[in-house]
């Protein structure tokens, strides 16, 4: 969609700079697009609310965007939420990098919640002619004020690309990895007999992941949903 170089194009008639593209959110999609975008040649500048997330970014080659403000660490290593008015001055902050950028990618997600809005219309508004921006959000509500889920909508000179199940778009990989973790969790609730050599059913609820994804066993509630959860499945 970006109708121009990623590379630095020195020719007879002339240089052609590099493309700029900012990322935003540098989990494990943002880091693969910062990975991506710098095999294509491009500058790429990156930024997260995690504090830890920008040495992972610079061993990508990319720019971390530091931007002062506090961090918002979550549980798992994903972000949490962060309060309106930290929201509003990241993204004042943000603009000139975003005004500045050919190409911008949002990937930021939290779990069970509506995704974060990072980037205005008016932020996108402030982009150059032919620029695109990739809102991998966009079915949680979207990282970008105005992209659609599965459609191109044009937001000042900008085009705006909004993702709709990714995932069925890489099929192979998609399953591969999905049957890897159920592979991984049944694996973390059997146990395999010496005598007989048979797996049998036997959690072990000392591990995290068996006792944070069990709701009953035995008879007994282990793990009752939290009103938040709930809301974010009805979302």
């Amino acid at each position: 969609m970006l109708r121009r170089f990623f590379p630095l194009n020195m020719t007879a008639a002339g240089t052609v700079p590099p493309a700029e593209v900012v990322v935003l959110g540098a989990g494990v999609a943002g880091l693969q697009a910062i990975a991506t975008a710098k095999r294509l040649g491009a500058v790429v500048k990156a930024y997260d609310v995690r504090a830890a997330a920008a040495e992972e970014i610079r061993s990508m080659g990319a720019q971390a965007i530091d931007l002062e403000l506090e961090t918002l660490e979550g549980a798992g290593g994903y972000a949490r939420e962060m309060t309106e008015d930290r929201a509003a001055r990241q993204r004042e902050m943000l603009t000139p990098y975003i005004a500045a950028a050919d190409a911008l990618i949002t990937t930021a997600a939290v779990p069970g919640r509506q995704a974060p809005m990072l980037v205005t219309r008016a932020m996108v508004e402030q982009m150059s002619p032919g620029s695109v921006v990739v809102d991998l959000a966009a079915e949680t509500g979207g990282n970008v004020e105005g992209s659609e889920a599965g459609e191109v909508v044009r937001i000042g000179n900008a085009q705006v690309w909004g993702g709709r199940n990714v995932p069925s778009q890489m099929p192979g990989p998609a399953s591969k990895l999905y049957a890897q973790n159920i592979v991984n969790i049944v694996t973390l609730m059997t146990q395999t007999s010496e005598e007989e050599g048979a797996a049998a059913f036997a959690p072990d609820f000392e591990d995290e992941i068996v006792a944070g994804s069990c709701v009953t066993h035995d008879g007994a509630i282990r793990h009752e949903p939290t009103r938040e959860a709930i809301e974010g499945e009805q979302v």
